[in-house]
């Protein structure tokens, strides 16, 4: 058992190597379990005999579960190492994969998700923070290039990855893929790194933050989850979760405010830097994480593509990114923090606003073409977003609020996809509702072009008005998926002014600087050694 206090030197040669490519691959994995069941919903829902709207449950569950867990990430450090704990939470989320697949009903699924989610919260800001510390502090922004690399490849290969185990095996072996995967990881991480073991000692834990954490988030993503099958607030139901969820956000803001050992310091959003953007990035991981969810499955109800060609679509995002990221993280350590993002939401607004222009008619080529833009916007902002957040954090603090960002990152990353699916219904069904009266107006299936073509190719009545109402159908799915394009794009317009109202990141300086005695947890302030005061 390891109790130094000093930081470990940088690894080097094959081993730094290896280190970084088993760090970057359990990223990986963890991020992908995050989106490689987008395209595979369909699937789910059916042979589990659901909704596809239920379905995304399997989501949103593993992405509460997760931000729930990560503000744990410090604490759990603290008593039993960060090398213990990563290697724990790689096997553990192994058997929480072994278990998703063997699920028989879509309310086991959903168990063994959130069970998933809550073991996976350590895994990415422990591995950034290995990641780090096996890299010279010169390197730093580089070393955070290629981890926003892979949690920006990961969600491009879920779904590809997903649509095609889909289609061509089952969606069970969506989550076994994980299993040699993982094992691999935590052996190889385990033989490099068990020497570089972090400081060990007794702290006490906010067990009545953690509990109303619980409850309120809880209650406001099961709230988001079932408002639309319950009828929102005509139900009883969704208004006593309403009425949970808000008292325990004000319980929660009370005592994390008061208490000594805060589990989430709330305090650490009076940084001007650390407030702003964590604001944007919640907001553009919202609108990213929604997005993700919603084009898949506009591409296979509206569009007729199969779990394969669905996830084809997003796989040119991921050649961007390898491009792109490594400039990043160039233009991060000379101080570029800012306008990188400025750049990232400009080029998602622009993607979107691109995709709100869709019709039914819309080729392969004409889909993926926006996706370029997004893989350029994402390739600069998870590591934009880090850097300005970040920035002016005194090192003492960056656990906490490493920590704090990755929570908020992750809870608005489940609450936008639920948003995001129940927005699709309504202005789907807004768009039904008018195309079915403009269709009775005009009488289309009774007389005209339309009946007299389907007429002559020998369709019956009912079949004629079978096929209009599925015509109906598909362009009320595209219009409100167009709304909500658009919509995407004017938000992420809006998200530039707290990018603005940031100060800007100074350039990285060869300083060394004493680490704190428990190593970062997140994107770790090697984007600036320099101390800060506290806020």
């Amino acid at each position: 058992m390891s109790s130094q206090a000093q930081p470990h030197p940088p690894l080097s040669g094959g081993q730094r190597a290896l280190g970084t490519l088993v760090l970057s691959l359990a990223t990986f994995m963890n991020v992908l379990d995050a989106s490689i069941a987008n395209v595979s919903l369909p699937a789910i829902a059916g042979d589990l005999g659901a909704s596809v709207h239920q379905g995304t449950r399997v989501i949103t569950g593993f992405g509460i579960a997760t931000a729930i867990s990560v503000p744990l990430t410090g604490w759990l450090t603290q008593r039993f190492g960060q090398v213990r704990l990563f290697v724990a939470s790689v096997l553990l989320f192994v058997l929480a994969s072994w278990l998703c697949g063997q699920a028989t009903s879509l309310d086991w699924l959903i168990g063994f998700r959130v069970l998933q989610g809550l073991v996976a919260g350590p895994m990415m800001p422990l591995s950034q923070t290995l990641l780090m510390g096996s890299h010279p502090p010169e390197r730093a922004g580089r070393a955070l290039a290629i981890w926003s690399m892979t949690v920006l490849l990961a969600p491009i290969a879920g779904p590809l990855l997903g649509g095609w185990i889909t289609d061509n095996v089952h969606w069970a072996w969506i989550f076994y893929i994980n299993v040699p995967i993982g094992l691999a990881c935590a052996g190889l991480t385990w033989v490099i790194y068990r020497r570089r073991e972090s400081a060990i000692k007794r702290v006490p834990v906010d067990a009545v933050g953690l509990v109303l954490l619980v409850i309120w988030v809880g209650s406001l993503q099961t709230l988001l989850d079932t408002g639309k099958e319950e009828d929102w607030f005509e139900s009883t139901w969704i208004v006593s979760l309403a009425i949970v969820s808000g008292v325990g956000f004000v319980l929660f803001l009370i005592w994390e405010l008061t208490d000594k050992h805060p589990i989430v310091d709330l305090r650490l959003f009076a940084n001007r830097n650390f407030s702003f953007g964590v604001i944007a990035l919640a907001g553009g991981f919202a609108l990213f994480s929604g997005n993700v969810v919603l084009l898949p499955l506009w591409l296979q109800q509206a569009m007729g593509y199969t779990a394969t060609w669905a996830g084809l679509v997003l796989a040119p995002v991921g050649v961007v990114a390898v491009l792109v990221s490594p400039l990043a993280g160039r233009g991060i350590d000379r101080g570029l923090a800012r306008p990188i993002a400025v750049v990232a939401f400009v080029a998602f607004a622009w993607s979107f606003w691109l995709r709100s222009l869709f019709t039914t008619q819309a080729d392969y080529l004409t889909i993926v073409e926006p996706m370029l833009l997004q893989g350029v916007g994402g390739s600069l902002f998870f590591i934009a977003m880090s850097a300005i957040s970040l920035s002016e954090i005194h090192p003492s603090q960056l656990p906490l609020a490493a920590g704090l960002s990755n929570f908020v990152r992750i809870s608005a990353g489940a609450f936008g996809t639920s948003i995001f699916s129940t927005a699709w219904d309504s202005r789907t069904q807004h768009h039904r509702v008018h195309l079915v009266e403009g269709a009775s107006r005009e009488g289309w299936a009774l007389e005209g072009a339309f009946y007299d073509s389907l007429r002559a190719a020998g369709m019956t009545l009912e079949q004629i008005r079978g096929q209009l109402e599925r015509l109906i159908e598909v362009q009320a799915q595209t219009l409100g998926a167009n709304d909500i394009f658009l919509v995407s794009s004017v938000l992420y317009l809006t998200l530039i002014v707290p990018v603005l109202l940031a100060r800007p990141v100074r350039a990285r300086r060869r300083v060394s600087a004493p680490a704190p005695s428990t190593p970062p947890v997140g994107p770790v302030g090697a984007l600036d050694a320099r101390p800060r005061p506290a806020p």
